[in-house]
């Protein structure tokens, strides 16, 4: 079994025994069992899951870092949210802000565009776990 600690700025989120972790990581997903190698990795917005005996879970995060050392995952988010804490209309308002204004930037460079594309990401990881689809 894992230990899972999830915080944000404002509040623990989660912190119980899982038997699994997925963490959108900056370089990809990472899927996380008992006994992973030590890892320190930032986050990207997406989704978080975790499965516990009774099921699966999942949050989306949109942004901050991971640490895995030993059996305990720690996960220090800037936002995360569940299912019932996403606004299904606002996520899928800022989506649709994202897009427009990526259309609209289009000859920008990546650079200036990350800020948006991390929006867009947000807002997608926001609209999947609340079954709003793409």
């Amino acid at each position: 079994m894992l230990k899972l600690e999830i915080v944000t700025p404002e509040k623990r989120v989660f912190d119980g025994d899982v038997e699994s972790v997925t963490v959108p990581t900056a370089s990809g997903e990472a899927g996380i069992f008992p006994n992973h190698a030590p890892l320190v990795s930032a986050l990207k917005p997406g989704v978080l899951s975790y499965s516990q005996k009774g099921g699966a879970d999942k949050l989306a995060v949109s942004g901050g870092f991971v640490e895995v050392r030993g059996n305990r995952v720690s996960v220090l988010a800037d936002t995360a949210e569940t299912a019932d804490d996403v606004d299904l209309d606002s996520a899928r308002g800022e989506r649709d802000a994202a897009e427009k204004a990526l259309a609209a930037a289009s000859s920008a460079s990546i650079e200036e565009n990350e800020p948006l594309r991390k929006k867009l990401e947000s807002a997608n990881a926001r609209i999947a776990i609340a079954g709003g689809g793409k």
